[in-house]
C-alpha cells in the first residue's frame, strides 16, 4: 500500500548506496503502486515535493524558506540542488553525442578495456576447413583513467535565499551544472586530441589549400575514418563558421533542416557540434558509436549534512569524471594549414 506522506525522513538516507535520497524513497514506495492514480507519472521524490506542498518551479513557485518548514521537508533541498544542476548540466551538455557508454564506479581506480585491430583484423576474411579462426584480442588497459573534479562553490547564506524564489534559485544552479558539462566535453576533447595515457593521440589530415576549408577535405575525413563512419564533427566556433560558409551547406534541404530542428548536419551526414573547447584551425570526426567511453565516480555530490542545516556558506557542488579511448582510430582530426 502507498504511504509516501507517512515516511520519516533523515539526513541517512542520501548516503545509502548510489542513487542517494531518490532511489533510498523508491525502495520505500515504489513508483509502480501509483500506476493508474493521480500520483502516476511522480517519482519517489517527487511525491514528496507534493507532500509537502512544494513547487520548485513555474510562475508560482515557492520560496527556498518552504524546504525547512519541518525537519522532513528540510532533507528534500540536497535533492532539489542536485537535480537543478543536472539539469543544467543535461542541458547544455554534448556528451551523450559524442561518448558511446557510460561507468559508473564506486571507488576512484578504473582501467577499462581496449581492443586495437590492424587493418588486416579488421576484415572478416573466409576461413577454411580446418584453419584457425581471426582473433581479436581484448585486454586491460595498462593506465588508470584519469578522473576529474570538476565543480562549483556555491558562497551565500540561507537569509540571502530564504525568500528567493525557487524558479530563480534553480537558474543560477542550473548555470553551474552548465559551467561543470562544458569542463567535461573539454576534458574529453583533450583525450581525443593528446590521448588518455594507454592510447595515443587521434592522427589525422591536413587541408589541401592553406589556410581554407573544402568540401575535400571532408571526404578526405570520411575516407581517412573508414572503416569507422565519420557521424559526428565537433567543430570551434571559427571552424564552426567556415563549414557553414561551404556552398554545399547552404543548399535549400540543409537549410530547412537546421530552421525546423536547429540542428546541423553535413551532406556526410554527421551531425556537427559547436564547442570551443578545440583550440586552433582544427576539427574532429568520429564514430560516436565506438570512440570514448565517460567514467564516473558516483553522481552529482553536494554536502548534503550543511544543507539541511542551513549551513549554506561555501557548499560545494561537484561531480567526478575522465574518459578513455575504446578504439583509437575512430577518431580523426583535420586541421588547416597555415596561410
Amino acid at each position: 500500500m502507498a504511504f509516501y506522506d507517512s515516511i520519516k525522513l533523515e539526513k541517512g538516507m542520501y548516503g545509502v548506496g548510489q542513487g542517494g535520497l531518490t532511489k533510498t524513497l523508491e525502495g520505500l514506495d515504489p513508483s509502480e503502486n501509483y500506476i493508474n492514480t493521480e500520483l502516476a507519472g511522480l517519482d519517489a521524490y517527487q511525491r514528496q515535493l507534493k507532500r509537502f506542498n512544494i513547487k520548485v518551479n513555474g510562475a508560482g513557485s515557492d520560496i527556498v524558506e518552504k524546504f525547512f518548514k519541518t525537519s522532513d521537508s528540510a532533507v528534500l533541498f540536497p535533492e532539489y540542488i542536485t537535480r537543478a544542476v543536472r539539469q543544467g548540466m543535461e542541458e547544455a551538455n554534448i556528451l551523450d553525442q559524442i561518448i558511446a557508454t557510460k561507468t559508473i564506479i564506486e571507488g576512484m581506480d578504473y582501467r577499462t578495456i581496449v581492443s586495437t585491430p590492424s587493418a588486416d583484423e579488421k576484415e572478416l576474411k573466409p576461413v577454411l576447413e580446418g584453419a584457425h579462426i581471426p582473433q581479436t584480442i581484448v585486454k586491460t588497459q595498462d593506465n588508470l583513467v584519469k578522473l576529474n573534479k570538476r565543480g562549483r562553490m556555491l558562497v551565500s547564506s540561507y537569509e540571502a535565499l530564504r525568500f528567493q524564489r525557487l524558479d530563480l534559485f534553480t537558474v543560477t544552479l542550473k548555470q553551474i551544472g552548465a559551467y561543470i558539462a562544458r569542463s567535461q566535453v573539454k576534458d574529453a576533447i583533450d583525450v581525443i586530441l593528446n590521448g588518455d595515457g594507454s592510447q595515443a593521440a587521434a592522427t589525422g589530415i591536413t587541408t589541401a589549400t592553406e589556410g581554407k576549408l573544402a568540401y575535400a577535405d571532408l571526404i578526405s575525413l570520411w575516407s581517412e575514418l573508414s572503416p569507422y563512419e565519420l557521424n559526428t564533427i565537433l567543430a570551434p566556433t571559427s571552424v564552426m563558421a567556415d563549414l557553414l560558409n561551404l556552398s554545399i551547406m547552404q543548399d535549400a534541404q540543409a537549410g530547412l533542416n537546421f530552421q525546423g530542428t536547429g540542428k546541423l548536419v553535413t551532406p556526410l551526414g554527421a551531425t556537427l557540434f559547436h564547442t570551443a573547447s578545440i583550440e586552433g584551425n582544427k576539427l574532429i570526426g568520429l564514430d560516436k558509436t565506438c570512440a570514448l567511453e565517460m567514467v564516473q565516480a558516483g553522481d552529482i555530490v553536494v554536502d548534503s549534512d550543511k544543507l539541511i542545516d542551513r549551513q549554506l556558506e561555501r557548499t560545494s557542488i561537484s561531480t567526478i569524471a575522465g574518459f578513455a579511448k575504446i578504439f583509437k582510430d575512430a577518431a580523426k582530426t583535420l586541421t588547416y594549414k597555415t596561410a
